[in-house]
């Protein structure tokens, strides 16, 4: 009784050749082979991209691997094993732009949402501050706020809230991914995009601001509270407070306190503006940067390292350029909205004229209109501007790292070609 299992099974397939391929009972098998890249179609698929190390170019995805194939060690008569990774100057130049494109992707992540959130902190403290006589418009008295911070009350008085400004940006991808899941608004634009599809695509960023409005506003708080009087809260107070004021429930607020339907068409307007700001800027800059580049290098002429700088950075620089011109032509509403949404929560903020204690918050606005008017008449027109200084400098941080961050990625570069 001979086995079932012949001999020449090999646990992926049965080995080539006539003695490997029949039995001693003569029952041949026909031998499979997993030499061709064509076979292992329907079993190897090829690795996603790595987040940042795209290539940024309209229409393109990142370059894989070159399809040229080392010798193998088995001798130049033998197919080398299906699937395995090349070596040499080109796959390590190849791994390198890619990793180094994750790199600069997340440099730019890491400097927009930590090391600017101390300059976010003390925009938002100064906005919110009616008290203030100096609206430190110069990055040069925002610094000194700073530095007084710091040394009164400890690095946390710089970063607090930074958790929850996490937890409402994952709260906003993830509602607006769900609401277009369940409702035909589109999430993106195609290219060739109609009205109709632009006021779908708006209505669901719109959606998406109202339901993270009540966190928005528990994460605005924690951002402003004095550090001198705020209890270590968790990290997921913000979800907590942001539910406890649709429902009506949790930390008693006075009389003073806007509903949040009063709250949702300012936060609508400024949400929805920043985004058309922003998109219009980004794809402006992105097209005039590639139109630059490719005046100034033409394709002939380009080195390795100028192909991956125009490769990565465009987009970087587009991003940085909308977000620098929406937060600066929105930044009057901005303070009108923080206003709003602080009033009648019993916030304890610092005083940004000293650097040392703390004042409360007593407004008494009735609505948007009464907020801006009130604004105007009691503080003047630069009263919708203060603490602009922190913006000059989370701007100018963040242009220094994606100048520190090229530099390095160039001679990373120059020395591996």
């Amino acid at each position: 009784m001979h086995p079932r299992r012949p001999d020449g099974f090999d646990g992926l397939g049965y080995r080539g050749g006539a003695a490997a391929g029949e039995d001693p009972g003569g029952n041949s098998f026909s031998a499979r082979s997993f030499s061709s890249t064509s076979d292992l179609g329907h079993w190897v698929t090829t690795p996603p991209d790595i987040p940042g190390s795209r290539n940024l170019h309209w229409g393109e995805k990142t370059p894989h691997y070159p399809a040229a194939v080392p010798t193998p060690l088995g001798g130049p008569g033998e197919e080398p094993y299906p699937g395995s990774c090349p070596s040499g100057p080109g796959a390590s130049s190849e791994q390198l732009n890619r990793f180094a494109g994750f790199g600069i992707g997340l440099a730019s992540l890491f400097t927009e949402n930590v090391l600017a959130h101390p300059c976010i902190v003390l925009r938002r403290q100064c906005q919110v501050n009616y008290h203030a006589r100096h609206y430190h418009l110069t990055p040069f008295t925002v610094i000194n706020v700073m530095y007084s911070f710091n040394k009164t009350q400890g690095p946390r008085a710089l970063w607090k809230g930074m958790g929850s400004t996490f937890i409402v940006q994952g709260i906003t991808l993830g509602a607006e991914g769900i609401i277009s899941e369940f409702t035909p608004l589109p999430r993106e634009l195609s290219h060739k995009w109609s009205p109709k599809q632009v006021g779908e695509h708006l209505l669901l960023k719109a959606l998406t601001y109202v339901v993270a409005m009540p966190f928005y506003s528990a994460s605005l708080i924690e951002t402003v509270q004095s550090e001198i009087i705020r209890d270590n809260a968790g990290i997921l107070e913000c979800v907590k407070e942001g539910i406890g004021r649709v429902i009506g429930m949790g930390v008693p607020h006075s009389k003073r306190l806007l509903p949040l339907l009063a709250l949702t068409f300012p936060t609508v307007l400024h949400g929805v503006l920043h985004y058309i700001i922003s998109s219009i800027i980004q794809k402006f800059v992105l097209l005039v940067l590639k139109r630059k580049n490719a005046h100034s290098h033409p394709t002939e002429s380009t080195s390795p390292v100028q192909s991956m700088l125009d490769a990565y950075f465009p987009e970087l620089i587009a991003s940085f350029a909308a977000s620098l011109c929406s937060d600066v032509m929105l930044y009057p509403l901005e303070t009108v909205l923080h206003r709003l949404h602080i009033q009648g929560t019993r916030t304890i903020i610092d005083n940004t004229d000293l650097g040392y204690e703390v004042l409360p918050i007593n407004t008494q606005y009735e609505g948007m209109r009464d907020c801006i008017n009130t604004i105007k008449q009691e503080e003047g027109m630069l009263g919708f501007y203060k603490g602009f200084g922190a913006i000059i400098v989370q701007y100018t941080l963040h242009a220094a790292v994606l100048q520190i961050t090229k530099i390095i990625y160039s001679t990373l570069l120059q020395s591996n070609v």
